[in-house]
């Protein structure tokens, strides 16, 4: 059996407010028996304190933006200290080897290693005033599974999960700092139509790759954004097994693996069913390289 949790916490600019909630968390994660913890999005560092087009802009904005660290740095060391032999995905900004270049990005370790990062490829809103876009979506091997990360936006794209999915990912983490409606903000929270949609995208990702999908996301407030929370264990049929709804939390599941797989992917056969070839718009670009796409137009 495997346990896999997802944290929703709210995390700042404060590095040692972070560490010291990353060790708490850990903690409560080693007394239930955690083998593979995901925290949210910007769990180092904080995410953005606005999005659209009054975002946090690295050259204009007199707001404080993420503090960028290098994967080799000792923020991440620091974290790895603390997390010991629990395997964790967690989110930061990271500097890229340029020494300018930033990527919200999300690291997969434990105490002995980085088994792998990833840079969010989707971007929102404003996101990509502060930060690049990553091109690519790896799928670890790690002792509880093949595990593939994604980032926040990332879960609206059925491709991006299904691509992991295709290399071999039995766990999809999705680290999120996911916030309610900017307008029209619904009086609970768990009704707001954002909140809805984070929670719709979460479990038909599940079910539409048949893999177990991890879901952290922040809680509470930060600058103008409104947190939902609501992190979760999904399984392979798209069931919730584990949330912490609105608060902040942890969502644990205690989970087999293989007879889940077994199981969902004796019955249907959502990967080995699929018709690439008549998908062909799907990855179709346009002389520029840009996506194709037939969009309303009005007269």
């Amino acid at each position: 059996m495997t346990t896999l949790a997802a944290v929703s916490a709210n995390f700042t600019r404060d590095l040692n407010q972070n560490y010291a909630l990353i060790e708490t968390l850990v903690d409560e994660a080693r007394e239930r028996g955690v083998d593979f913890l995901a925290l949210p999005e910007a769990a180092i560092g904080g995410y953005l304190s606005s999005l659209g087009n009054h975002g946090d802009t690295v050259k204009t904005t007199g707001r404080s933006l993420p503090p960028a660290i290098s994967v080799d740095g000792p923020e991440l060391r620091r974290v790895q200290s603390i997390v010991g032999d629990i395997i964790v995905a967690i989110g930061f900004c990271e500097l890229a080897e340029d020494g300018e270049t930033r990527y919200n990005a999300a690291a997969l370790l434990d105490g002995g290693q980085i088994y792998g990062t990833y840079r969010k490829v989707h971007q929102p809103l404003g996101e990509h005033m502060s930060y690049s876009a990553g091109s690519a979506y790896p799928v670890f091997a790690t002792p509880v599974g093949r595990i593939g990360l994604q980032i926040c936006y990332d879960k609206a794209f059925p491709e991006a999960a299904r691509m992991m999915a295709l290399d071999g990912a039995e766990i999809i983490a999705s680290l999120s700092a996911w916030p309610a409606a900017r307008t029209a903000t619904a009086e609970n929270l768990q009704d707001d139509r954002w909140t809805y949609r984070f929670n719709q995208f979460d479990i038909a990702r599940a079910l539409d790759n048949q893999v177990f999908w991890v879901a952290a996301n922040q809680s509470g407030t930060f600058g103008s954004l409104q947190y939902v929370g609501n992190s979760k264990v999904v399984d392979p049929g798209g069931n919730i097994l584990a949330t912490t709804l609105l608060g902040s939390g942890m969502a644990v599941a205690e989970v087999d693996i293989a007879a889940k797989f077994a199981e969902m992917r004796g019955g249907m056969f959502h990967l080995r069913d699929r018709r690439p070839d008549v998908y062909g718009k799907v990855a179709e670009l346009d002389e520029a390289g840009t996506a194709t796409w037939r969009g309303l137009t009005h007269a």
